[in-house]
């Protein structure tokens, strides 16, 4: 187990893991892709991928702090 650092998700691919089961190569990679999806793996590569200024930066973060607080009061109702 990865030390806790303050994020959210896999710290490395090898904290993802999938069993493949009577030789379902097919299924085995759509249950990773869909791990890998859901950590947040795809986007945090994207998002290394070229330069975002400072204040792009902070607007994106305030973009996914206001989803996650709709989503949350979606779910209390």
């Amino acid at each position: 187990m990865a030390a806790f650092d303050g994020t959210k998700g896999a710290r490395n691919l090898k904290d993802i893991e999938v069993r493949v089961y009577d030789n379902d190569l097919e299924k085995a990679m759509r249950i990773l892709k869909k791990k890998i999806q859901n950590d947040g793996l795809f986007k945090r590569l994207k998002l290394k991928k070229s330069y975002e200024k400072p204040s792009e930066f902070r607007r994106r973060k305030q973009r996914e702090a206001l989803r996650r607080e709709r989503i949350a009061a979606s779910r209390r109702r």
